[in-house]
């Protein structure tokens, strides 16, 4: 079935996977340029990524699509065998959204479409982009099943006309050789630079400590849980976002902590610029808006997340942000010796050349 266009302006769907917030929210820099550019944008996605678009982009079409809800372990050693029971589940994922493409292709009219870590959302009817700052993929079960993994990685990636990858073209990056493997995939390759929703700014007030929770549960609630219980042995104001739309308030919330569940950009940009420092998991999306905003962070990467374990210490090394395990978690001792911490950011961050890319498509 051939589509009938309506309209001259080229129809662009945005879809985001579901592995916490991040690939949300460093899509929206996109979807604001393709709406500047005068695409029509159509977005899709679920819960509370479906909420987080509403919010972000309350006149656009947002269809639903279901995630991969991947879940994590509870404790860090299981987290790989976690992870590798959900892959039958993932793959089947894959093929349900691969399905709703096409069939959403025909529906929508659209031309292009711009897939954030989604692996099914491929079709020879439309131009397809894939992001992904992982081009290599740690699992931690081994050399040989990395290998495998990113062997099929790249067999789906290469069913995409481009590749974009968040990140500087030159190493170290921000992501190392997750970002710049030695083999890269047999697809044209964009490197786009650091990916965010914020802007910098010269605010340099110090009002308040900052959390920022995401990420699948239980591990979100747990640290949720370390951080409240950490908040009573300082009296400093605390800004808690908890990035959920679970209502319900964790249990005995000290008088200096406020608490949000969710807040749009400009509110939570605002917040960023007046802290003293963010306390926040180093994934990656969160680490390019760190870094786009200049702002002195520690990062605890979420026990047996692979990727983020493998962030935090590549960072320490580059002194971009402070880290401290999750199972070491101090707030005191934390803050300390971020204190003392000789954060080396850059001072400009070339600006994102997306339009240039997106009038080539």
């Amino acid at each position: 079935m051939e589509k009938v266009k309506t309209s001259s302006k080229p129809v662009v769907l945005v879809a985001p996977l579901d592995w916490g917030l991040g690939h949300a929210t460093r899509c929206i820099p996109i979807i604001r340029e393709l709406i500047r550019l005068d695409f029509k944008v159509i977005l899709a996605a679920e819960g509370l990524i479906k909420e987080l678009f509403i919010a972000e982009f309350p006149e656009i079409k947002c269809l639903h699509l279901q995630g991969y809800r991947i879940k994590y372990a509870r404790y860090k050693s299981l987290m790989p065998f976690k992870i590798a029971l959900q892959i039958p589940s993932i793959l089947s994922s894959i093929r349900k959204e691969n399905k709703w493409l096409k069939h959403s292709i025909d529906s929508n009219n659209i031309d292009i479409v711009i897939s954030d870590n989604r692996y099914g959302l491929h079709s020879k009817k439309a131009t397809c982009i894939f992001i992904t700052h992982q081009l290599e993929i740690r699992s931690g079960l081994g050399r040989i099943v990395n290998r495998s993994i990113q062997k099929l990685n790249y067999n789906y990636i290469r069913k995409f006309n481009q590749c974009w990858i968040p990140d500087f073209k030159e190493l170290p990056g921000l992501a190392g050789s997750l970002s710049h493997p030695s083999t890269k995939p047999e697809t044209t390759i964009q490197y786009l630079g650091p990916l965010s929703r914020f802007q910098r700014t010269e605010i340099h007030t110090e009002e308040h400590l900052l959390f920022l929770l995401s990420g699948p549960e239980p591990q979100r609630s747990i640290f949720e849980k370390i951080l409240v219980k950490e908040s009573k042995t300082i009296h400093q104001k605390i800004i808690l976002v908890r990035g959920t739309n679970n209502s319900s308030k964790p249990a005995d919330l000290p008088d200096n902590v406020t608490v949000y569940d969710l807040l749009p950009s400009t509110e939570l940009s605002i917040l960023i610029d007046k802290s003293s420092f963010v306390i926040a998991r180093s994934g990656y999306s969160t680490v390019m808006d760190m870094i786009i905003k200049k702002k002195k962070c520690i990062f605890v990467p979420t026990p047996g997340q692979t990727e983020q374990l493998y962030l935090a210490n590549h960072l320490m090394k580059h002194q971009l942000a402070f880290c401290q395990l999750q199972t070491d978690f101090n707030l005191s001792r934390a803050l300390h010796m971020a204190t003392v911490f000789r954060y080396q950011y850059t001072n400009e961050i070339e600006p994102i050349k997306i339009s240039e890319l997106l009038l080539q498509l």
